[in-house]
């Protein structure tokens, strides 16, 4: 059951003769804020009866469909969240409503989903798809050259040719929707003196970086959205490579070198698992170590466990380190508010005003232009404030054997395997750069992790292969009130989970309020810190103090 706190819990209303899978007597579940004075988007979140579910937000939100269509919020069978506790096998063993199922989960080896001969929509082609996975681009090249996988991952820099020159391949590319950054923690000294941080700045050759070390389609970033998706600004010029000036900003914050040339060390964070965002991290992570050490800044290489890196980035505990970020939907709410905005992690130290003001005006325009306008004047504060420094937009594909049919490469949300075709097998074979973290998607923020989700679980809307555009999910039809305030969603009928239990109303709200309420008891995940749900709707419900 959904538990009463300091918030107003309705649970209240009876159900008398609606279809769907509420009886008469159980309860539409609602749960309201006090008022919108905590910090957060929501205000009330409620089924109105069997199939609709509505949300009221404290402000308005026009990227609201393509936030609920991602991953993140994947609905949860309500009873299942209770029979696991928020945890457990519900990171594990998940139940969901997509065309795969999770069968068995070998850890270290292989994820094996099979048909889900129930599926509401189209079932999958091939029976089965299993995930498999290894961190070297090498390796898994000879595996997809040897058949022995079906498809990869992020092929290296210099494999983009030799797959298009075999017949017996064919390679899908995506565009640079991403960003490679250097992460700097505000709250570890010197990175409290903003000098240090934009000296850091100045001393990265960007261009070398992406020259040396990145495919074809990769370019610098000049800021920290892509230029394709809406929020870049090109007239917020990026600081220029000079370490000179670099230098001179280190002598100005009193950072004088020692004997050895050294004015301070930090250690360097990062994972060794490719992503689209940065190809190479190991090389990369040397790149950097030695541009910075010309200026005096020694930098010493830790490399962590691809989870416990994420959970203490998340965390704040890390004071110099390797990150990325792919694009879950088109719009800068992704990329800006999920990262600087008010409700973001302390990945980065403290909050800047400067930035997360103009970030929440802009984020309740629907107007173009008037985002725009603001997005400017955020992007200079995230340039001269330098919570990190942009380095790259990587540009990266997939492969696949050339025999596959459906094949294809997704820039927003994951590939679907359920689309594609083995004719000379009954199944899809795929390897991957580094095993799942964990199936509770509402908990996770790795994007290997999030596409193993998405072949068993749906959110209420969903991304269309390909053009990455809004469409119809769990949700049949929604619609918006004239301020996109009140948003309200119908579900399909007939949609059942893994497990045979119906899909309803309190599914959803159940698994949004779990997920917003901090003191709610299922609110428990792998970790706990549902990073997504403050990252793009502000804050949490009965949140713990600092």
């Amino acid at each position: 059951m959904l538990r009463k706190g300091s918030f107003l819990l309705v649970l209240l209303v009876l159900v008398l003769g609606i279809t769907g899978s509420l009886t008469a007597q159980e309860e539409l579940m609602s749960l309201s804020a006090p008022d919108c004075d905590y910090g957060g988007q929501f205000q009330t979140i409620e089924a109105l009866d069997a199939r609709t579910v509505k949300f009221t937000l404290c402000v308005p939100d026009p990227a609201f469909p393509a936030k609920v269509a991602f991953s993140a919020f994947i609905v949860q069978s309500s009873e299942y969240l209770e029979a696991t506790g928020g945890g457990g096998d519900l990171v594990t063993m998940p139940v969901g409503t997509g065309p795969y199922m999770l069968s068995n989960w070998d850890l270290g080896n292989e994820m094996v989903f099979t048909r889900y001969e129930d599926y509401w929509g189209e079932p999958a082609i091939e029976p089965t798809t299993i995930f498999r996975w290894n961190s070297e681009a090498a390796a898994r090249l000879v595996e997809l050259q040897a058949g022995q996988v079906d498809g990869i991952d992020n092929p290296a820099e210099g494999d983009f040719a030799v797959i298009e020159g075999d017949p017996n391949l064919q390679l899908f590319t995506r565009g640079g929707t991403n960003v490679f950054y250097l992460g700097l923690n505000n709250r570890m000294a010197p990175l409290d003196d903003v000098r240090v941080r934009q000296a850091i700045s100045y001393a990265i050759d960007k261009q070398r970086i992406v020259d040396n070390f990145y495919p074809p389609g990769s370019i610098v970033a000049d800021q920290f959205m892509p230029p394709s998706i809406l929020g870049y600004t090109p007239e917020v010029e990026p600081f220029p490579y000079d370490p000179d000036m670099a230098r001179q900003l280190l002598d100005e914050a009193g950072l004088e070198p020692d004997e050895n040339g050294v004015r301070f060390e930090m250690p360097l964070n990062y994972r060794d698992v490719v992503r689209s965002y940065l190809p190479t991290p190991g090389i990369v992570a040397q790149d950097i170590q030695a541009q910075l050490a010309e200026v005096g800044i020694q930098l010493n290489i830790e490399v962590m466990e691809s989870g416990a890196f994420l959970d203490a980035s998340d965390a704040g505990e890390l004071s110099v380190y390797l990150l990325g970020w792919g694009a879950d939907y088109p719009d800068a709410t992704n990329f800006l508010d999920f990262h600087f905005g008010a409700g973001a992690s302390d990945q980065f130290g403290d909050k800047f005003s400067e930035i997360t003001e103009p970030l929440a005006a802009a984020a309740q325009l629907a107007d173009a232009d008037e985002r725009l306008a603001i997005y400017t004047e955020a992007n200079t504060a995230i340039r001269d404030l330098v919570p990190m420094i942009p380095i790259a937009h990587g540009g990266s594909g997939v492969a696949f054997a050339g025999d596959i049919t459906g094949a294809y490469a997704s820039d927003i949300g994951a590939e679907k395997f359920a689309l594609m075709e083995d004719p000379d097998d009954d199944n899809i074979i795929w390897m991957q750069n580094a095993e799942p973290i964990g199936l509770y998607c509402a908990d996770e923020t790795d994007g290997e992790t999030l596409r193993a989700c998405e072949q068993v679980g749906e959110s209420l809307l969903a991304y269309a292969p390909m053009s990455g555009e809004v469409v119809a999910g769990l949700a049949e039809s929604w619609e918006a009130s004239e301020d996109l305030t009140e948003w309200t969603f119908t579900l399909r009928e007939g949609v059942t989970f893994h497990d045979g239990s119906t899909l309803d109303a309190n599914d959803v709200v159940a698994t949004y309020v779990v997920q917003w309420d901090a003191s709610h008891p299922l609110h428990v995940g792998r970790d706990g810190n549902f990073t997504y749900f403050s990252g793009l709707f502000g804050s949490f419900l009965n949140a713990p103090s600092e």
